[in-house]
C-alpha cells in the first residue's frame, strides 16, 4: 500500500515542481527545463528530481547551479502546494536519457542511410 502512495506523491511533486519552475522562477540563468522524473524515498524525506536541460554543457551547469540555489524557495512553494506532514528535501540531478535517446536515433538513421546506399 505504501508503494502506491510514494508513487502518487512523486508524480504530484513532479507536476508541482515543473509548474513552479515555469511560472515562479525568474532567474535568467535558468534555461529550458523539463522535469523528467522524481524518485521519492519510502519515508518521503528525500526526493530526487531529474531534470532535462536544453543547451550546451556550460548552460546546463549554470542552470543546475541556479536551480540548486533556488532549492529553498522551491521547497517552501512545494510545501504550500502539496499537503504533507514534512516537505521532502529535494536533490536535483541532470537526466541525460533524452539526449542519449536522440543520439541513438541519429546513429540508427545513419546506419539505415548507409545500408540503402550499398
Amino acid at each position: 500500500m505504501a508503494k502506491f502512495r510514494v508513487g502518487r506523491v512523486g508524480e504530484q511533486i513532479k507536476k508541482e515542481i515543473s509548474s513552479i519552475i515555469q511560472t515562479e522562477l525568474k532567474d535568467p540563468r535558468i534555461g529550458f527545463i523539463t522535469v523528467t522524473g522524481v524518485d521519492v524515498t519510502n519515508d518521503l524525506s528525500l526526493a530526487r528530481v531529474y531534470l532535462s536541460i536544453l543547451g550546451n554543457d556550460e548552460q546546463k551547469e549554470e542552470t543546475l547551479k541556479a536551480i540548486g540555489r533556488a532549492n529553498g524557495f522551491l521547497r517552501s512553494e512545494l510545501g504550500r502546494r502539496v499537503r504533507l506532514r514534512h516537505t521532502p528535501v529535494m536533490e536535483f540531478r541532470f537526466d541525460s536519457s533524452i539526449e542519449y535517446g536522440s543520439h541513438i536515433e541519429a546513429l540508427l538513421a545513419q546506419i539505415n542511410k548507409e545500408s540503402r546506399e550499398h
